[in-house]
């Protein structure tokens, strides 16, 4: 049975369910970038320019933690997703509870890791000396909510692999107004940079505490008992085998990206906080990419699950035009208010058309990161997780690590190291296309001798 939260996966058109999934898991990815937003934002109008400059060079690894816990917990998602499909329902809550052990044991294990390899990664990207204190001190502080940060991403992944995303988005949501109200009360008392990251962290535990106690006192299959806390076998294994190769591939993504800022830095002091705060622009139009790959992986999963092949690839088709054309849309707003845009942060003029220069071939591309999202999401519903890992490893990181290396060091601009992203992209759509094309065609010789 439906009920008035939860999206039906199995039955009926695909283009309305797939967008109502996918606009909630756009707007709690924006919603978990408005932390480092509102940080970034109340850190370059009230604190100043060297505290700003220093987060912003933490955002990269930042990136590299957050996007292999969502890798991961993607796992979790599938697993889940194929057992409410199948309707095994006692299968699904052992997987629950699995997931939610899991995620304790990896958040208070990275953040021990974390807190142990701070200061060599903040010396390997080159940050300036003048703001080096500043970003070892955001991020040591920082580290602290991942806990946090781990369980919100594991539990919403439980809640969208019952097809509900509209409890998670709440929870989210009063946790982003608590940091944004903190973040003010901390700067008019004067606490500067260490006030502000440590609201964040306290934020950080607000949803995951109201989702896990949502379960707690839940009905049905998204209910947890105190006493069932273990982790199944089974389900570690392929939630791991799923969830690793997707949280690696995000991981190795951004250490691309962290040489990538590296190279930006030796553009000096206006490039570092154009490229600040042309991320954040970034950081919240990409999620919406992203949530399309979600919804395909999890109606790919549950309709896998109920052992519906052609409705799988449907779900495929359907998703990357909404994808397609939803980015496209969003494509055009964002960019005739990049400037504006821009300049509410307070960039002076220089700095502005940098960050302008970036934004026109960052998000002006975005159109191609849909094509790849989509079809690798199709493939980890499918639980094929390793092939567009390997293929996102090749075609966007070891291009952009090349680019950076070559390309950058004999034409060294702020423009050319920009246009590594879409090179990067159209190299990863090939590749993707090409083990997507493979896959199906697998399945069906499969379907075929079956």
């Amino acid at each position: 049975m439906v009920g008035p939260s939860r999206i039906d996966m199995l039955h009926g058109p695909l283009l309305r369910p797939l967008f109502n999934f996918a606009i909630p898991v756009a707007m709690i990815g924006i919603l978990q970038q408005l932390f480092n937003t509102t940080d970034i934002f109340i850190l370059g109008r009230f604190v100043g320019t060297a505290a700003l400059s220093a987060v912003s060079n933490d955002i990269p690894i930042i990136g590299i933690l957050v996007t292999l816990f969502i890798g991961v917990s993607l796992g979790s998602n599938v697993v889940i997703a194929r057992y409410m499909g199948g309707r095994k329902y006692r299968a699904a809550s052992v997987a629950i509870h699995t997931t939610l052990v899991l995620a304790a044991l990896i958040g208070i294990g990275f953040t021990v890791l974390g807190e142990m390899l701070v200061t060599p990664v903040i010396h390997y990207m080159d940050v300036p000396p003048e703001v080096i204190d500043d970003a070892e001190l955001y991020l040591r502080v920082f580290l602290l909510g991942m806990p946090g940060m781990v369980m919100y991403d594991f539990v919403s992944a439980i809640y969208r692999s019952y097809g509900n995303v509209r409890t998670p988005l709440l929870a989210l949501l009063l946790a982003g107004i608590c940091n944004a109200v903190a973040d003010i009360i901390v700067v008019s008392l004067g606490w500067g940079l260490l006030g502000v990251v440590g609201t964040t962290v306290a934020a950080n535990y607000v949803g995951p505490v109201l989702l896990l106690r949502l379960l707690r006192y839940g009905h049905g299959v998204l209910h947890i008992y105190p006493g069932a806390f273990h982790l199944n076998k089974a389900d570690v294994k392929e939630i791991l085998r799923i969830g690793i190769p997707a949280g690696l591939q995000g991981m190795v993504f951004n250490v691309a990206n962290m040489i990538i800022q590296a190279a930006i830095n030796n553009q000096g002091a206006e490039a570092m906080a154009a490229s600040g705060v042309s991320l954040v622009m970034e950081l919240n139009t990409y999620p919406f990419i992203i949530a399309f790959g979600q919804a395909i992986t999890t109606f790919t999963g549950q309709n896998n699950g109920a052992g519906n092949e052609k409705r799988s690839h449907e779900v495929a088709y359907y998703g990357t035009l909404l994808s397609f054309g939803f980015t496209a849309v969003m494509t055009v707003v964002a960019l005739l208010l990049s400037r504006l845009f821009l300049q509410f942060f307070g960039l002076d003029e220089e700095a502005v058309e940098l960050g302008v220069t970036r934004l026109y071939l960052i998000v002006g591309f975005y159109f191609l990161c849909t094509i790849y999202e989509s079809l690798s999401a199709s493939m980890r519903g499918f639980g094929h997780s390793l092939a567009p890992a390997i293929a996102m490893t090749i075609g966007i990181c070891m291009t952009r690590v090349v680019w950076i290396y070559t390309i950058c060091e004999m034409y060294p601009s702020f423009t050319m190291i920009m246009y590594c992203y879409p090179v990067s992209w159209l190299a990863a759509d090939i590749l993707i296309g090409a083990m997507y094309w493979r896959m199906r065609m697998r399945l069906k010789r499969r379907m075929a001798i079956a």
